[in-house]
């Protein structure tokens, strides 16, 4: 341990779980009291039983509602004529922006130039006045420092605050509250501020619990912190919620006390959690809020025969990202293909191929055909042909089918 380690690990925690009961009591009434509910299916496919807290049900498809709302409530009246600001693309903005425009305080939004329209339109739509500055966040988050010096506005930190934190926690509450038989959490960390309020109330509540965070292997921040480790921090991850470079300076004391691990899950996994989230339970959530069941698709004999507890912490996906993942997921599970086939090029070579797509009941989705660039003879092309079966069994004999017809066949794999 470092030697700042060694000095925050001797300062009390900023929070307490007295600060947690505190906040629900302000944001009851105005928060959605989300359900959590065991997975029967999850439960017997991974050996052990899943407990989910439906975050991704809140009003803005989020649990950062309940830090904000947490933060806003205790402004005093002057703090909330001026208006709040912060820096973000993502649930914190929304947030914010709903619950400041319930309780009549003005909020400005700095986000990166670099945002998706349709974040700043559902920004805006929910009254907040957003600011564009920078392509990368860290230049937004200065920008947003800058403007509250100058205008005398209160800046609203996504996670690195007390009262954000302990709004957070309510989570905790909730699902301890609705499941006691809970013995282990798995909470998605990006900048620690979830797993701060939820690990503070969950120990409080039962001292024994297990908690463990899960980050994206490209962003392996607060894995790096706790483990003294340096491993790259960069990429275009699915779970842009929990992509932060930098953990908190307060959540990052949470974590070393509070965590028995931190674990990181690869964007595989991310995708495969998020489409069985949908296939099994029918819900839709962004790829922060698939990273705890990713974590225990991973971990498997970790967690067997435990009682283990995933908050789906939003919903708030770009849908043709969602499709993308979704089509992604079939293409590994072998029910959509691409086989790139040798032919020759004369009369009839895609009819004797298409008889036998026919006799297998395979759908033939798209074809293409190449002549031009391949290094087969001129007298050669290659036929890419996209199509649907049953599951992997079903695309085995179809290619089995085409080999036994003397045709050279190759699958085209998803990464």
């Amino acid at each position: 341990m470092n030697t700042l380690a060694k000095i925050e690990s001797a300062l009390p925690l900023p929070i307490t779980v007295d600060d947690i009961l505190a906040a629900r009591t302000r944001i009851a009434g105005s928060i959605v009291k989300t359900p959590t509910l065991i997975s029967q299916t999850l439960s017997n496919m991974l050996g052990c039983n899943v407990y989910l807290k439906f975050e991704n049900l809140q009003f803005t498809a989020a649990y950062k509602e309940r830090g904000a709302l947490n933060r806003l409530i205790q402004l005093d009246d002057a703090a909330k004529a001026k208006g709040v600001i912060a820096a973000s693309a993502g649930n914190h903005a929304q947030g914010l922006a709903y619950h400041g425009k319930r309780l009549g305080v003005p909020v400005t939004i700095v986000m990166p130039t670099t945002t998706p329209t349709v974040k700043i339109t559902q920004t805006q739509g929910h009254g907040a006045t957003v600011v564009q500055y920078g392509e990368k966040f860290d230049d937004a988050y200065a920008h947003a420092r800058l403007m509250e010096e100058e205008q005398g506005l209160t800046f609203v930190h996504p996670f690195d605050e007390p009262d954000i934190m302990a709004g957070q926690g309510t989570v905790a509450l909730e699902m301890l509250e609705d499941a006691p038989e809970i013995d282990t959490l798995i909470i998605p960390i990006g900048g620690g501020g979830l797993f701060s309020g939820m690990g503070t109330a969950a120990r409080a509540m039962k001292p024994d619990i297990q908690l463990y965070g899960v980050q994206a292997e490209l962003y392996p921040s607060m894995y790096d912190f706790i483990k003294g480790a340096d491993l790259a921090c960069d990429g275009d991850t699915l779970a842009e919620g929990i992509a932060v470079k930098q953990p908190g300076e307060l959540t990052r004391r949470f974590v070393e006390r509070l965590a028995d691990d931190v674990l990181l899950v690869s964007e595989r996994r991310l995708e495969e959690a998020l489409s069985l989230l949908l296939q099994i339970e029918k819900t839709v959530v962004e790829g922060a809020g698939a990273a705890g069941l990713a974590a225990l698709l991973t971990y498997r004999e970790k967690f067997a025969g435990r009682n283990v507890g995933l908050v789906l912490t939003g919903g708030n996906i770009d849908t043709r990202l969602l499709a993308n993942v979704l089509l992604r997921d079939l293409a590994r599970s072998g029910r959509l293909a691409r086989l790139r086939i040798i032919l020759q090029d004369r009369p009839g070579a895609l009819f004797h191929v298409a008889r036998i797509f026919d006799q297998e009941a395979v759908n033939i989705l798209e074809l293409a055909h190449q002549r031009i660039f391949t290094n087969l003879p001129a007298k050669g092309l290659t036929l890419d042909v996209e199509c649907e079966t049953r599951d992997r069994g079903h695309l085995q004999r179809l290619i089995a089918a085409l080999g036994e017809a003397g045709y050279e066949v190759a699958p085209i794999e998803v990464a």
